[in-house]
């Protein structure tokens, strides 16, 4: 079964397009290279300001957990983490399952 990670990350004000800068050049190329399947990314442009949202999906549970353990201890996703955590305030993630009829299974 496929799941889907959406991760939700709060710049502090003002950032929001530093920080997508940024992961365009250093962080999504490396993600592209080792995770699962790049859905999108999307940031909030009416309500709640400073959001950024990522989406990622990925066979299963398992296939995400040796993914995401690969990467974190890859120098370069080491040395990107550097250059944007100064940039946040805060991360959520929620794992979502497709529905039968989502076009996205």
């Amino acid at each position: 079964m496929r799941i889907i990670e959406e991760r939700d990350y709060r710049t502090k004000p003002g950032k929001a397009g530093e920080f997508v800068r940024i992961y365009e050049e250093h962080g999504l190329p490396i993600q592209k290279e080792m995770l699962g399947e790049f859905l999108g990314y999307f940031v909030s442009d009416v309500g709640e300001l400073n959001r950024v949202v990522a989406l990622w999906a990925y066979d299963s549970m398992d296939d995400r957990l040796a993914r995401r353990d690969a990467m974190i201890s890859d120098p370069r996703w080491v040395s990107y983490l550097d250059m944007v955590l100064p940039l946040l305030d805060q991360q959520e993630t929620r794992f979502l399952r497709p529905t039968a009829f989502s076009p996205i299974q």
